[in-house]
């Protein structure tokens, strides 16, 4: 069953509460139901940490899309490009996408959520936010609305300075891209070190990695974005360098 039937599907056994699951179950019509005693199953959380990643896109995107004050079509493709939603469950995402934009509370909620459900786990939550950057940029540039807003969640999703840095420089437009900065090295860094930082980042990104710690399948895409941004920041430093 693919992502997006779990989540309306009215799956039962899935411990999805707080924020995320009272989204789901104004949705769909009914109470989300929970693990009720007992160890949960090894499936059962895979698919809860997943569902969890999914609504937390759709909320967090919908908050994303008022931070500049207006929705544009552009996004409201590449919101559709990043989820890779098949047409027969589109009408079923706007409505969860249309009931996160008509919420009248915050975004902090549902971000500390997931920071707590994916604290051991942070390639998933900076998967998360190369996702909104995905839509952000689809109008040809991120805003400083969109910028802060980010920012705001990459803080509470436990990111600091540096890591921010690092996830911005990937994630805005290619022209105003640093290679060492996407690396997260200092331009005087020695090749062992950009060597390190390359190997890590390409482990910690890798999707199938980020699948096995709850980033559903069906955001590979994304992640082979990123990937490949990686990547080619490293091959344009070894030209710069003349690295073998």
């Amino acid at each position: 069953m693919s992502v997006w039937g779990k989540i309306l599907g009215g799956a039962a056994g899935f411990a999805l509460g707080g924020p995320l699951g009272a989204l789901i179950g104004a949705v769909a019509g009914h109470a989300v139901d929970k693990m009720s005693g007992g160890t949960a199953t090894a499936e059962a959380a895979d698919a809860t940490k997943q569902i969890a990643f999914t609504i937390g896109v759709i909320v967090l995107g919908a908050k994303l899309a008022k931070a500049d004050g207006q929705v544009t079509r552009d996004e409201v493709d590449a919101f559709k490009q990043v989820f890779r939603i098949p047409p027969e469950e589109m009408k079923n995402v706007g409505r969860v996408f249309d009931q996160a934009r008509k919420n009248a509370g915050g975004y902090e909620p549902y971000a500390k959520q997931l920071a707590r459900m994916f604290a051991d786990n942070p390639a998933v939550l900076e998967e998360l936010l190369g996702g909104l950057f995905h839509i952000a940029r689809a109008d040809g540039e991120v805003s400083p609305d969109e910028l802060d807003y980010l920012e705001s969640l990459a803080v509470i999703f436990g990111f600091d300075a540096q890591d921010w840095d690092r996830i911005r420089a990937a994630n805005v437009a290619a022209a105003d891209s640093d290679p060492f900065r996407i690396l997260g090295v200092e331009r005087d860094a020695d090749d062992a070190a950009i060597k390190a930082a390359h190997r890590k980042l390409v482990v910690e990104n890798h999707p199938d990695r980020l699948v096995a710690q709850g980033m559903p399948p069906e955001f590979v895409e994304v992640a082979n974005e990123k990937l490949a941004k990686i990547n080619a920041a490293y091959d344009e430093i070894r030209k710069l360098r003349g690295i073998r």
